[in-house]
C-alpha cells in the first residue's frame, strides 16, 4: 500500500476534502504521519483490517478524482514546462551577459523571470 507514498499525498493535497473526514483522519495518519496500520487501529479503536479498508477506499476515490480531473497530472505538468523555461532563461540571460549585451534582451528576460515567479506562487 506505501508504495507511491509521494504520488497518494499529492492526490490527499488536492483532493482530501472530497472524502469522508474519518477517511481523511486514517489515509492522514498512514500516509502523512507513517503510523503503522496497527497503530492507527489502535487509536481510531477499530481493527486493522477496517484501517486497511478505508484506506484502499480512500486511495480508490482519490484516484477516481485524478481520472476524472487530472489535476495532480496538469500541475506536475505546469512545473515541468515552469522548470525548462527557467533554464532556458537563465542559458538566454548567460548569452546575454556574455554576447549579445542587448539592454532589450535583458528587460524581456527580467519580464520572463517575474513571469515564473509568479507562476510558481500560484502554483
Amino acid at each position: 500500500m506505501k508504495g507511491k507514498p509521494l504520488e497518494m499525498s499529492l492526490l490527499f493535497d488536492f483532493y482530501g476534502e472530497t472524502l469522508t473526514e474519518k477517511q481523511r483522519e486514517l489515509f492522514d495518519l498512514y500516509y502523512n504521519e507513517d503510523l503503522s496500520l496497527a497503530e492507527i487501529a489502535e487509536h481510531a479503536g477499530i481493527t486493522r483490517q477496517g484501517v486497511r479498508d478505508s484506506i484502499k477506499r480512500a486511495e480508490h476515490a482519490l484516484g477516481g478524482m485524478e481520472d476524472k480531473l487530472g489535476l495532480v497530472a496538469r500541475y506536475g505538468d505546469t512545473e515541468r514546462c515552469a522548470q525548462e523555461l527557467s533554464q532556458q532563461v537563465t542559458l538566454l540571460q548567460t548569452l546575454n551577459a556574455d554576447k549579445l549585451h542587448s539592454r532589450e534582451a535583458e528587460d524581456i528576460l527580467s519580464r520572463m523571470a517575474a513571469l515564473l515567479d509568479q507562476l510558481r506562487q500560484e502554483a
